[in-house]
């Protein structure tokens, strides 16, 4: 975040309209600690209010990492609590959420996962924890593809539509 305030002038200054700031987490058996997620949600809605102080749309990208054996259950729990905590952390810092857009994972097992999911339950998990973390006043949300295939997170897209 040092010199961010500078960068952003200079991006809008030069015409840019969005930026966007990655925070990953990893899923494990005891990742994300509660510590990561506090401090990877804060340096997101630091880089939101900067941003939004200079003129441009903070395009918001928590990332929990596809990588691991975790089921559809583990990685639904995960992405709720960490989105909970980026729009906890977005509120204190007082960014302005209609100025926002929201990057998140879609639920997913971990490529390791040995039990397969369908694009319904992937659907069905992905909206269920938007519905439970995201305001309403966000406009919008970009999906990460999350290291599936360009045809899987099509077809994942599709049963959400």
């Amino acid at each position: 975040l040092d010199g961010l305030a500078e960068r952003c002038a200079q991006y809008k200054k030069d015409g840019a309209d969005f930026a966007k700031w990655r925070a990953v987490l990893k899923i494990t058996s005891t990742t994300p600690s509660q510590l990561a997620i506090q401090e990877n949600a804060n340096t997101l809605a630091r880089y939101a209010s900067i941003c939004q102080q200079h003129g441009l749309v903070p395009i918001v990208e928590p990332e929990i990492l596809p990588d691991g054996d975790h089921d559809l259950q583990r990685c639904q729990y995960v992405t709720e609590k960490v989105l909970a905590a980026v729009y906890k952390a977005l509120n204190d810092h007082h960014v302005y959420l209609e100025g926002t857009l929201l990057k998140p994972n879609m639920v997913t097992a971990g490529h390791a996962c040995p039990k397969k999911y369908t694009p319904q339950d992937v659907a069905v998990a992905t909206v269920t924890t938007l519905l439970r973390t995201v305001p309403a006043a966000v406009p919008g949300i970009c999906f990460l593809s999350g290291g599936q295939s360009e045809e899987e997170a099509s077809v994942n897209l599709n049963a959400m539509n």
